[in-house]
């Protein structure tokens, strides 16, 4: 499609990622991998040109197999473009390729930007995470959550454990789904809140695992109950890898056992696991307003190397 001068459209296919590349993001190097198993298509991937100059793009993802993209994780304006409609550019690129790539009506896949941990100090990064989220405002997307991204590195030593809990395998599907259900109740993190608006706690606690936890291959061994001595079930661990990382992929505890420390148990039990299975990291993520959670995973010897927006759409 053109617009004026400016041609937009998406990407004819794996021939054309270079030119897709051309603006430097840090999911650059999984794009091809991507595309190779499904996880992108490139009907899901969009440019905005003028000649062969790239001054915008857009990239959606989703699971291997799905017909539907899942989030919005690439968007990206020309920063260092001459003409002052940088940002408008990336509008008419964002609405153009919504349009096609979204049934009328249907609410927007939700908006993921990695950030560096200090993108608000430093000038040039804060202006170019501040024109983005202006080209999806402009759209209709508001701001959501800002997240902490952590990492266990093998130089760090494993945390220890307290000895004061035991552990054990899952039981069952329905026994996870039970405790995932009690554990929404009072807490931090801005998804699950935002689902306890739309649905009772235990259909978000199904959403969560058949969306997420149900597809990942990595073995359900790994998943660990914690329990008292006597057997009562405190909370919970599910140590998984994603397909790009290993990651803490779940962790919580029930809110009758909150205030105890049991956290610092249960994360050195999902890192001690990840652990064993010789991998170059451990990736964990957790809201920025999610404090206690945070303060688990510095002691647990994890930095935070990065963070994540998210905006949605009404």
């Amino acid at each position: 499609m053109k617009q004026n001068d400016l041609s937009i459209r998406p990407i004819n296919g794996p021939e054309e990622l270079g030119l897709f590349s051309e603006m430097p993001y840090l999911l650059n190097e999984e794009l091809a991998d991507d595309l190779a198993v499904g996880r992108r298509r490139p009907e899901w991937m969009w440019v905005a040109l003028r000649g062969d100059r790239l001054l915008a793009r857009a990239a959606w993802w989703s699971r291997a197999g799905s017909d539907t993209p899942l989030i919005l994780d690439v968007l990206d304006i020309d920063d260092n473009a001459a003409e002052s409609d940088h940002r408008d550019i990336g509008v008419r690129l964002l609405r153009t390729a919504m349009a096609a790539l979204l049934p009328n009506g249907s609410r927007p896949p939700e908006y993921s930007r990695f950030v560096p941990p200090d993108w608000r100090e430093n000038t040039v990064t804060r202006q170019a995470v501040e024109d983005r989220m202006t080209v999806l405002e402009r759209t209709g997307a508001r701001f959501f959550v800002e997240r902490l991204r952590l990492e266990w590195r093998p130089e760090s030593p494993v945390p220890m454990s307290t000895e004061r809990l035991r552990f054990r395998p899952i039981r069952d599907v329905r026994e996870l789904v039970t405790l995932m259900t009690l554990v929404l109740d009072g807490t931090l993190d801005a998804h699950g809140r935002d689902d306890l608006t739309r649905m009772s706690a235990q259909e978000a606690a199904v959403k969560h695992f058949e969306d997420e936890l149900a597809r990942y291959t990595s073995p359900r061994d790994w998943w660990r109950i914690a329990t008292l001595p006597d057997g009562e079930p405190v909370g919970f661990v599910l140590p998984a890898h994603n397909g790009y990382n290993a990651i803490i992929a779940y962790i919580a505890v029930v809110p009758t056992h909150r205030g105890n420390g049991y956290i610092d148990d249960l994360l050195a039990e999902g890192t001690r696991i990840l652990a064993e299975q010789d991998v170059p990291h451990i990736r964990a993520s957790t809201d920025l307003g999610n404090v206690p959670m945070a303060k688990a995973f510095q002691r647990a010897g994890y930095v935070n190397f990065g963070r994540e927006i998210n905006m949605t759409w009404n």
